[in-house]
């Protein structure tokens, strides 16, 4: 029996050596630079105060002009291409754009609008026009889909930046520098096998990424057992030694014992990462948009924009993009500035408020489930389910204000909801199976635990540490490999 686990072991190891050492080793790259994406706060501090001299054409001529049979999830009023436009989203379906001042339906972005996005997003620097793309190396997230085509122009700045224009929109969608694009060659672009995606691979990278992870946490799980074995913990070998091995045989067991439980849990929860076999999906999951309370509709904002707009002024607020939002069968509309602060406009009273009443979202979310019940509770601090992260993070670039609301659901999946009290919004939904997911991905995979996240040199010394021990573990593996094949 121990002959077959050595001999699993080893070919498996031979085989996958390479991949643990290149995910070790981008993962340290990982903590530090993020994939490419354009943050909330950087979209909003490039955008110019909204001009809404002769303009706009009232929401329901926007939404006429949009030609959907269905409402949209989202209403945004912005400066695209340096002209206010309305921008709807629809699930499922690309991003419409109208004019705001002309009531025209936007489409076919071409190369002219593309410039004048990038003009707008850096006005000091030229822009050449690099063509456009379905997708590349920078854009392979899945939020970018109701963008696509994408136009791609580069920036004459420092950085060197790539933009990435929406060929639905014209709006700049992504921004990518030369350090970004650089390190994530050796980082994201690595970690998560993006190569696979270029080389006519891209139907079957979940899956590879999938069974590659599954092989390498086996792989792992059985080099622990061998270790345990091959020691000596009474009596050492006739070296002098508790290790049989000499060189860097020694460095691999000895590697193994120290860092072979971490490196198993790395393992498994970058496998959890991928949803295997949707384990963590709800067969039922409780449907949020009655928290709505109506679909979103020209009837519910009787205010225009330009009022909005003044109102916004008044109170302090620079508004740079109006949002429309329905809660509870309620309007409001959402005024964000340059720096990401907000102000909420309700269309029942007229005034404007910095934070929404808790009462008035719990009236909203108890529509979610109204059979059965809910609690809620007001958090004034981050805990294990609602924290923020650094921006480079993978969802560090969401903006987790405090105080936020939770809401409990009684519903077979336990679901909760996080509402934001300064625009309503709902932030997540977390179901039991989703709760599960953060123990067994956040919190083995990248350590987000606030004891650690809180004290960042610490929690910085610790991943850093751990994956040189992993590194050290599959190098020394790589060598061995190397040397076996040669054999």
């Amino acid at each position: 029996m121990k002959r077959y686990l050595y001999l699993w072991h080893r070919w498996l190891g031979i085989g996958l050596c390479l991949f643990m050492a290149l995910w070790f080793f981008s993962g340290v790259v990982m903590l530090y630079v993020g994939y490419p994406k354009l943050t909330p706060r950087e979209h909003l501090a490039h955008l110019p105060a909204l001009d809404l001299q002769d303009c706009c054409i009232d929401l329901g001529t926007a939404l006429h002009s949009a030609n959907s049979e269905r409402a949209p999830l989202s209403i945004r009023l912005t400066t695209v291409a340096g002209a206010p436009r309305y921008l709807f989203s629809y699930p499922g379906r690309s991003t419409v754009a109208v004019d705001a001042r002309s009531g025209e339906r936007l489409t076919g972005i071409g190369e002219d609008q593309a410039l004048a996005a990038a003009r707008q997003y850096q006005p000091m620097v030229s822009a050449h026009y690099r063509g456009s793309v379905q997708e590349d190396l920078w854009s392979h997230s899945r939020a970018l889909d109701a963008e696509r085509p994408l136009h791609r122009v580069q920036l004459a700045d420092a950085e060197r930046t790539l933009l990435y224009i929406s060929g639905q929109t014209g709006e700049v969608v992504r921004d990518a520098s030369a350090l970004e694009r650089g390190w994530n060659l050796v980082g994201a672009w690595l970690h998560w096998l993006y190569p696979l995606r270029g080389i006519g691979l891209d139907g079957l990278w979940s899956n590879l990424v999938i069974y590659l992870s599954l092989a390498a946490t086996v792989m792992a799980v059985l080099g622990a057992v061998i270790g345990v074995l091959r020691w000596r913990f009474t009596a050492p070998y006739r070296s002098g030694s508790r290790s049989p091995y000499r060189g860097f045989a020694r460095w691999h067991h000895i590697g193994g014992l120290l860092f072979g439980v971490l490196a198993i849990t790395w393992i498994f929860s970058g496998l959890m990462s991928m949803n295997p076999w949707r384990l963590f999906s709800s067969a039922a999951p409780l449907e949020t948009s009655a928290y709505q309370g109506g679909p979103l509709q020209a009837q519910a904002f009787p205010l225009s924009a330009k009022q909005a707009l003044a109102k916004f002024a008044d109170s302090g607020l620079d508004a740079r993009e109006l949002e429309w939002r329905l809660i509870g069968g309620e309007g409001y509309l959402i005024g964000h500035d340059r720096s990401g602060r907000t102000r909420v406009l309700s269309m029942a009273d007229g005034q404007v408020h910095t934070q929404l009443p808790q009462e008035m979202l719990e009236r909203a979310a108890q529509a979610v489930w109204p059979q059965g019940h809910m609690r809620t509770e007001r958090l004034q601090a981050y805990d294990f389910y609602y924290y923020a992260r650094a921006e480079q993070s993978m969802l560090g670039h969401l903006d987790k204000r405090l105080p936020v609301l939770r809401v409990r659901f009684d519903d077979p999946n336990a679901t909760w909801l996080h509402l934001d009290l300064y625009t309503g919004e709902v932030l997540g939904t977390l179901d039991q199976p989703k709760r599960v997911s953060r123990w067994l991905f956040s919190l083995l995979h990248s350590w987000d635990w606030l004891p650690l996240l809180q004290r960042r040199p610490l929690w910085d010394a610790w991943m850093i540490g751990l994956s040189v021990g992993g590194l050290v573990l599959s190098v020394s593996a790589v060598v061995l490999g190397w040397r076996r094949l040669r054999k």
